[in-house]
Order: structure tokens, then sequence, then C-alpha cells
């Protein structure tokens, strides 16, 4: 019976959460299609509703239909996870899960992932000790950020904007914070935002959120989530056991993202690897149905060619590389699709260029996607209905098993694209290798 209900902004995020809440006792799974909600029975369910890049309209309405669909008896704990560099709908998808809930709810917000270095300090978030309008988050194409200032970033966006606190104080303790809470929520505040630089901070806020007796929903990148099911002390014991080994070893390595932080981890994997890599020529994608076509198959058959003489296939939107990134303003607008459409157009034909490797090569056991469209892009091609979540490899990077479609049960490591040292790639497709 499903106990604690997370919605999620985009698919890697919701699987970092997942293997976090897992190291508490609780089988999760995410799901990757609505319809198979039946078919999954776990402790904690993660609903992504694949809208960070929405317009805030359109995402404030796909969190209140998927938070409307969640609601159960049963339901212990309900978290609104968002991006650990704040991108996003933080406001309007907060005010979603609050208003499908009821006016008795009230969002507790805590930006703070000790373990992926987010720390909130005096209100700013700081990331690897940098504020966040000064790092790769800030020229995120799609949700550009232009400041640390935690509740700035969702007073912009919520209608809620003079019904939000930020509680700086936590040292003080459980009791301290849960009277904080008790008694800001009785003067009308919905939306409490707090400052924490560490592990043990989030658990004081958890603690004081549950002693405080109201009801509020966890709104944060999986860190605070996962304190919050500390606090409840609730769970049961899920481990992490193996379903049998692989018939050989190969994994195929997806990324599409186009940030800094991927490339300088795509390079540091390309010179550390024995792996077969090609690029994959996204302007071509971008171009005619033809032109599309043509790159798709191209990068299919020389992967396949070569596949016989690695342990590793490796495919990488060109657009890691800055000289040969394209403008999707521009592209769309000579194409007469809009951005975002253009997007989905590269994302679902990378997914279709796995998908036909994977068909290519049945003795792939191990798959790695970078990025949180393209993770989606890929489960979505493979008809997987939910992931099967076990651990974490490294902070907001997680592995599990497809569930359903054509590769139930392949091995599978998602991560998203901001995250991680350069260093991480390497390290996602080590812990594959030893999983498969």
């Amino acid at each position: 019976m499903v106990q604690v209900a997370v919605v999620a902004d985009d698919l890697t995020g919701a699987n970092a959460t997942g293997v976090l809440l897992g190291k508490n006792g609780l089988s999760t799974n995410t799901l990757i299609r609505r319809a198979d909600m039946g078919r999954v029975d776990c402790d904690c369910l993660i609903c992504p509703t694949d809208s960070r890049s929405l317009a805030g309209a359109l995402a404030y309405n796909r969190v209140y239909e998927t938070a409307n669909m969640l609601k159960s008896p049963s339901i212990r704990l309900y978290s609104k996870r968002v991006d650990s560099t704040l991108r996003g709908n933080l406001g309007a998808e907060t005010d979603a899960i609050l208003d499908a809930l009821g006016s008795e709810w009230l969002a507790v917000a805590v930006a703070c992932f000790p373990q992926a270095k987010r720390a909130t300090v005096g209100g700013r978030l700081l990331v690897n000790s940098v504020p966040l309008h000064m790092t790769e988050a800030a020229a995120d194409p799609k949700n550009p950020i232009d400041t640390p200032v935690v509740e700035d970033n969702f007073r912009k966006q919520t209608k809620y904007a003079t019904r939000v606190a930020h509680i700086e104080e936590v040292s003080r303790g459980a009791e301290h914070v849960a009277g904080l809470i008790a008694r800001a929520s009785a003067e009308g505040i919905r939306i409490f935002i707090f400052d924490a630089i560490s592990n043990g901070d989030l658990d004081t806020i958890a603690s004081g959120a549950v002693l405080s007796g109201v009801k509020f929903v966890a709104v944060d990148p999986g860190a605070f989530t996962a304190a919050c099911v500390k606090a409840l002390a609730k769970g049961k014991g899920a481990g992490e056991a193996p379903r049998g080994a692989a018939a050989n070893k190969k994994i195929l390595s997806v990324v599409g993202s186009v940030n800094g932080v991927a490339a300088a981890q795509v390079m540091k994997f390309l010179s550390a690897a024995k792996c077969c890599n090609v690029f994959i020529d996204t302007d071509k994608i971008a171009g005619s149905a033809a032109e599309r076509a043509t790159e798709i198959m191209r990068v299919r058959s020389r992967i396949s060619a070569g596949a016989g003489d690695f342990e590793i296939l490796s495919i990488v939107g060109a657009g890691i590389h800055l000289e040969s990134r394209i403008d999707l303003a521009m592209r769309a607008e000579s194409s007469g699709l809009s951005a975002e459409e253009l997007s989905e157009t590269i994302n679902n034909s990378i997914a279709e260029i796995a998908e036909g490797i994977l068909a290519d090569n049945r003795d792939i056991a191990g798959l790695y996607t970078c990025g949180g469209d393209i993770s989606v892009a890929v489960c979505n091609r493979l008809e997987a209905y939910a992931l099967d979540l076990r651990a974490e490899v490294v902070p907001l990077a997680s592995f599990g098993e497809l569930k359903g479609g054509r590769f139930d049960g392949m091995k599978f490591v998602t991560k998203g694209g901001m995250v991680g040292d350069e260093n991480a790639l390497v390290a996602c497709i080590d812990y594959l290798r030893e999983k498969i």
C-alpha cells in the first residue's frame, strides 16, 4: 500500500528521490504511464509530470491532476519534488499540490541537498559554495535563473506570494521549529522556506514539521523528503535483492543534455573508457523528415557495426559541444514548430536511436541515460510503465530496472544533466558494470 506519494517535475529527479527513500526501507516505484497505476504495489509511488519546462498554467494543471490521482487516506506523506537548482515552475507546482489537497495543507520548502553540495544560507541557495545565479544553472536555455534567493524564486510564481515565510533559525531544535510552523500556519502562511546546510538541519526541520501537527507537503529536491520519512518512522525493508545475472555485460550510454556539466562528464568518460561512441548530428535531427531518418539510421548502423568489439556503446548529442549547439528558437521558427515541439522531436529521435541499438544488440544488459527529457523519451519509446528503483549511484543518479515493455528487467541508471562532478558518468557506468 502506498504510504508516500511524490510528484516530481522530471524523471531523473523522481528517480533520485526514490533511491533516497529506498535507503529508509521503502519499496519505491516511479510510474511511467498513469494507465498502469493499478499494477504498481509499493510503499512509495513517484509520479513524474515532465512539467519543468512547461508554461506555468500548464504545469499547474498537470501537477493538480496528478496530485488528485494520488490522493488516498493511506498516504502519510506528500512530496513535491523540485529541481535542486530551482529551475522550473516552483510556485505554480507548489500551488497546484496545495490546491489539490485542500486549504488546510501548507508547504514546507527546503532547497538544501547536502549530498549534492546544495545548501541554503541566509535565504540564498549555494551550489558547491557558489551562489546559484553564478552557476551553470543560470544559463539553462529552458529555465534560466537570475537570483539565488529561494524566497524570490517562489514569490514570483506563486499565487500565495503574500503568504510565504522564510525561516533561518533551525538550530534551536525540532520543538522550536514546530512552534514556528504552528503559529505561522494559524496566521495564514501557506509556504514555509527554511535555511539548511546539513542533514542534521533537514532532520530537525522534518521532526519539527511532524511535531507541529499541521498537514504539510515536503517541497524539495529529495533529501528533505527522505528526512520526513525518517521522522515519520514508517516503512518496511526493501533491500536490493538481485534479479539474476545478465547473459553478458554490454552497456548503452545515452547522453542528450546540452550543458557544460554534462560535457565535462562526457569528455572524462570518453578519455577513460574503451567504448564505441557516435555523436548524433542534432542539426540534421532538427531538419527535414528525410534528414532526420538518415541520421537516425547512420548512428544506429555505426554503433551496431562496432558493437562486437566493445563492452560499452555510447551515443551523445553533438549539442554537448557549444560550437555544435543549435539555436532552438531560430530553428523552430524556420521549421514552423514551437521550440518545445522541436526539442521534443530531438529527444524522441535520440530515443528512437537508442531503441534501435537495443533491438540490434540483444546482448545489451544495462542502459544509462543523462537528462530528464531524454530519460522520459527513452522510457516511453521502450514502453516501460515504471522504474523499480534500487539504489543511489551518486547524488541525483539512480539505479533500478525497467518494468514492462520489450526490455522488461533492463538494468537502468538515470542522472540529471546538471549534476555531479566530472567523474559522475564514469561512476554510473562502473556501477552498471557491477550490476549486470
